[in-house]
């Protein structure tokens, strides 16, 4: 499941969010090569952010696949998310990161989900999360 965190210092009162989300699950899925259904947008606001030593609209992502990423499909998975956020956002191109986490299968990688009631528990080599 790719999994696209986006943290802006842009205040989202008043933004229309499900665009942003929509554009971006579309895009994700899109350049990656994996259903929409699987895709995931986190999407925060109003976080405190200085880029090049000023608090001018910027916005930092963090993008987890397991695979489908390579340096040309990050390069357009750059241009896509940056474009989405100037739009709605007003954050220029050039005040946006993106990183890029490519999470291949392998014996030192791997995914067990468990089904805890109705927590969710996923273990991966790069972390441990509990969903309630």
């Amino acid at each position: 499941m790719p999994c696209l965190n986006l943290s802006t210092n842009v205040n989202l009162d008043g933004v229309d969010t499900s665009s942003i989300l929509s554009e971006a699950t579309s895009s994700v899925a899109k350049l990656i090569g994996k259903p929409e259904d699987y895709v995931m947008i986190v999407l925060k606001g109003s976080v405190p952010t200085s880029f090049g030593g000023t608090e001018q609209p910027a916005a930092f992502g963090e993008l987890v696949s397991i695979g489908g990423l390579n340096p040309d499909v990050n390069k357009k998975l750059s241009a896509a998310v940056a474009a989405i956020l100037e739009t709605k956002l007003q954050v220029p191109k050039s005040r946006f990161f993106l990183k890029f986490y490519d999470t291949r299968a392998s014996y030192l990688s791997f995914l067990i989900v468990k089904r805890l009631g109705h927590c969710h528990l996923f273990i991966s080599s790069h972390c441990i999360s509990l969903f309630v």
